[in-house]
């Protein structure tokens, strides 16, 4: 093993909670140990707690707290949007538009309805990650009910033009469901600027409790969707079950957070990622995967060529980080996202995604670029291209 100090960045997997999270959590494991669906006393204050942490969610991407469902997590959040719209609006046809470079709870979500009749069309970004709206509008067809995009790519950190993308679903008659576990937090979200329908949440990715996540599900008008869990009809019938309380009074205290710092910190977060770019763009064979200017300020992603991916991640042991998503990484295959974007297999198979979060400094950002460059020279010395 390494005797290196570690270093982790790999909050795009998931962040640490921050210990005003933890506080928050731990008085109401202390505080309130009743059912939020039960009418007596205790009931009605955990009631209270959740419409507070409901509201919290709500305020950080401009939405009424009504708008709001808690689910398990953004993956639970995809399923419900891309399952539960496309079977909600099958009268009304059955064709779905995605990107190559969405998420394996997106893909998934895609391919099973594939299984189930549905007719599936997932568009090619261009080499940066950008999806071209015209692009869009040629794949619309009179029986296409829903599109899914990411706002921010879970590998490169590209962000889309989701307002210009809603204003073609519109003309097209679609709903529009944007995956924005990577953005909330780190870029601004006002989800009636952009005009969707549904939207996903995370808490983990922003320092708040793994576990739970939340969809945002337009007013008016309002998208029909087709539960996937059924029981005692909580969350307005569309997600049954006893709510998580402690969890999402977590993911409350963490999106609170996000509203009051979180420009200030996506600022500081930008300027580390410039950093770490800066120690690694003067090294040979290295590239940079995705928009070099619309992206998250927390995430990069970078390919390194003549050397085998699995070998530097090795030799990078006491870096924390990721060769794609880490959902993905037990695949064991190179990323389909940046092979998506045209990088070869190689080059794909042989990248790191460095992600950001509150805890990062400065002198881990110039230490984790030094450990590179020392650790690419060697491999490179032992296996020469």
């Amino acid at each position: 093993m390494s005797a290196e100090r570690p270093i982790y960045l790999d909050y795009a997997a998931t962040a640490p909670i921050d210990p005003r999270v933890r506080e928050a959590m731990l008085a109401c494991l202390d505080e309130l140990p009743g059912n939020p669906s039960s009418m007596h006393g205790p009931g009605r204050a955990a009631r209270a707690r959740i419409e507070a942490a409901r509201a919290e969610v709500a305020a950080l991407i401009a939405a009424p707290a009504d708008a709001i469902v808690f689910t398990s997590g953004a993956t639970e959040s995809d399923n419900l949007a891309v399952l539960g719209a496309a079977r909600g609006n099958a009268s009304r046809g059955r064709h779905l538009v995605s990107l190559r470079t969405e998420h394996r709870a997106v893909l998934d979500a895609c391919a099973e309805l594939e299984r189930e009749g549905f007719r599936v069309t997932l568009l090619t970004p261009d080499h940066s990650g950008r999806l071209d709206p015209a692009l869009l509008a040629g794949a619309l067809g009179a029986g296409t009910t829903l599109v899914s995009v990411m706002l921010v790519n879970n590998e490169t950190g590209v962000l889309q033009d989701i307002a210009a993308l809603a204003r073609v679903c519109r003309a097209g008659g679609a709903l529009l469901h944007v995956d924005a576990a990577q953005a909330a937090g780190r870029v601004p979200i006002d989800v009636g600027a952009l005009d969707v329908d549904l939207m996903s949440l995370s808490a983990h990715k922003i320092h708040g409790p793994p576990g739970v996540g939340a969809l945002y599900v337009r007013r008016e008008p309002r998208p029909t969707l087709t539960p996937l869990v059924f029981g005692g009809g909580q969350e307005g019938g569309l997600r049954s079950g006893t709510l998580a309380l402690h969890q999402i009074v977590g993911m409350g205290a963490a999106y609170a957070l996000a509203r009051r710092e979180g420009v200030a910190e996506s600022a500081r977060l930008a300027a580390l990622s410039a950093r770490l770019w800066r120690g690694l763009e003067a090294l040979p064979g290295v590239y940079l995967n995705g928009h070099p200017l619309e992206r998250a300020p927390h995430i990069l992603n970078v390919s390194f060529e003549g050397v085998d991916g699995e070998a530097l991640l090795f030799e990078l042991e006491s870096l924390a980080l990721a060769s794609g998503a880490a959902c993905s990484a037990e695949r064991g295959e190179p990323s389909y996202v940046l092979r998506a974007l045209g990088r070869s297999d190689a080059l794909a198979q042989a990248s790191l995604r460095f992600s950001l979060g509150r805890p990062t400094t400065a002198e881990e950002v110039d230490e984790a670029a030094a450990r590179v460059q020392r650790g690419l020279a060697r491999l490179r010395a032992l296996a020469p291209a």
